[in-house]
């Protein structure tokens, strides 16, 4: 039985949908106004993960991922995210095009760097921008209700009203009086109240006409509207980075209940931040990396996926090139066993003493229960590797058995999400020949011929391995 940690109660409990079989995932999506980072990038795995996970118990699940293309402005590190310019009508000034033109571009930036990551894809992206009508109702909702204000076209969210306020994040109203960071608003009653509505300059870009002025919604309400919008005035869980929990999923709390007068989300699940060795990731110490930084290191997206599947999602992953390396590695250790595993024709109806059965769908769903831990996950597939390669050195699988390790792996990797090339690369004749007189010569135990074979083959971009009684080949 699934146990996740929730953020909101600090422990972990017991995963159980509201609806019996079907689960509602909202996962907090980019704001586009620029590619995402590989710290962005492991927060939408863990959802990724979870998402497999849940389908591979059974669950038909909902997934919803939003796309932020109004409303997030530069200042986000500021407690109520309300101050700055909108991070989009920035980029569309510096690159002189429209805002449209820079939400499109990096909209289509980021389902490419997803799906590159054979992350699959939401069964919807909503967009703040085609919501706006449902973020007025929301507001005008919370008016009525007194949980908000308005003062010369803007709209705030009062948070005194909200008795349960800091509740997910610990950053309740006397914590907020001692130490947050926050910006004085003239139209504010209190520092700490958020920004539901603002009044636009009249040469904004961005706007929309409202009740209370020509303007733009808060970057908090956006999600609220889009979450409940599509599944419901409460959810199964919420997905995001730890980064989002204050302000953004906190005022999400706080103005989706007091709308609807119920709990909002029953699991709110967190990515860790991602470091790059040991600092954090910043353009201004050059250690600031995107998709596109890891292709042109000549590493796969598959290698990356790999690398936070070795990370717990509740603990921070230490980035660095070398790290990718040993996560190539990996890659290439499990490619290479499915490749051995496919190579192997020994039909027998007797069966080895390898365990290849129901325990090893077992182990890795006791390691995936206990808070989706993918590096105890992967030690299972691991174990499973280093068994099966001591058979396979010494040609002791047969047909049968191999299509059931590989089934096994297959119901395991639905989960990992790991893509391996689906056609073996065509072997040079020459090449072959050059396998098969080596082959030859380590049997009439001429080794320094073999060995001189073997560097030949080298050359050509192949490297040749051996099994007890036989050869594998494989590009360099």
């Amino acid at each position: 039985m699934l146990k996740l940690y929730n953020t909101l109660t600090k422990k972990k409990e017991r995963f159980l949908p509201m609806n019996k079989g079907k689960v509602s995932i909202y996962t907090c999506g980019p704001t586009v106004y620029d590619y995402i980072h590989i710290g962005n990038l492991r927060s939408f795995l863990t959802a990724d993960i979870l998402r497999r996970y849940l389908e591979h118990a059974g669950y038909e699940v909902r997934h919803i991922k939003n796309i932020t293309d109004v409303g997030h402005l530069t200042a986000d590190d500021v407690a109520q995210a309300d101050t700055g310019e909108d991070k989009i009508l920035k980029k569309a000034r510096a690159e002189k095009k429209t805002p449209e033109e820079i939400a499109d571009f990096y909209t289509e930036a980021f389902h490419r760097d997803e799906d590159a990551m054979n992350i699959l894809r939401a069964h919807f992206f909503p967009k703040a921008t085609a919501h706006v009508p449902q973020m007025i109702k929301i507001i005008e909702t919370l008016i009525e209700k007194g949980h908000a204000y308005k003062k010369n076209g803007n709209v705030f969210f009062d948070v005194t009203s909200f008795k349960d306020y800091g509740k997910l994040s610990g950053n309740t109203l006397e914590n907020l009086k001692v130490g947050a960071r926050l910006e004085e608003h003239p139209d504010k009653k209190n520092p700490w109240d958020f920004t539901l509505w603002l009044k636009a300059d009249p040469k904004h870009l961005l706007q929309w006409t409202s009740p209370w002025s020509k303007g733009y919604p808060g970057w908090h309400i956006e999600c609220s509207a889009m979450a409940t919008e599509y599944l419901g005035d409460t959810l199964d869980i919420h997905t995001g980075g730890e980064d989002n929990i204050f302000p953004h999923h906190e005022a999400e709390i706080a103005q989706t209940e007091c709308a609807t007068g119920k709990k909002f989300v029953n699991f709110w699940v967190h990515t860790r931040h991602l470091l790059v060795e040991g600092e954090k990731m910043s353009k201004s110490k050059g250690n600031f990396y995107a998709p596109q930084d890891i292709t042109r290191k000549d590493f796969d997206p598959m290698h990356l996926r790999l690398l936070y599947l070795s990370s717990h999602y509740r603990k921070n992953l230490d980035f660095s090139w070398k790290a990718m390396e040993q996560a190539k590695a990996n890659f290439e250790r499990i490619a290479e066993w499915i490749r051995k595993l496919k190579a192997c024709r020994r039909p027998t109806s007797t069966k080895t003493d390898v365990d290849v059965g129901r325990l090893r769908i077992d182990n890795f769903e006791s390691a995936m229960d206990d808070d989706l831990n993918t590096p105890l996950a992967l030690s299972v597939l691991y174990d499973l590797i280093t068994e099966t390669n001591k058979k396979i050195a010494k040609n002791n699988l047969s047909t049968e058995e191999t299509k059931e390790i590989l089934a096994i792996f297959e119901k395991m990797n639905k989960v990992f999400g790991l893509k391996f090339p689906e056609k073996e690369t065509e072997i040079p004749e020459g090449v072959k020949n050059l396998a098969d007189a080596r082959l030859e010569a380590r049997k009439s135990k001429d080794f320094q011929k073999a060995d001189k074979l073997r560097k030949e083959i080298e050359k050509k971009g192949y490297v040749v391995g051996d099994t007890e009684k036989d050869y594998l080949i494989k590009k360099k």
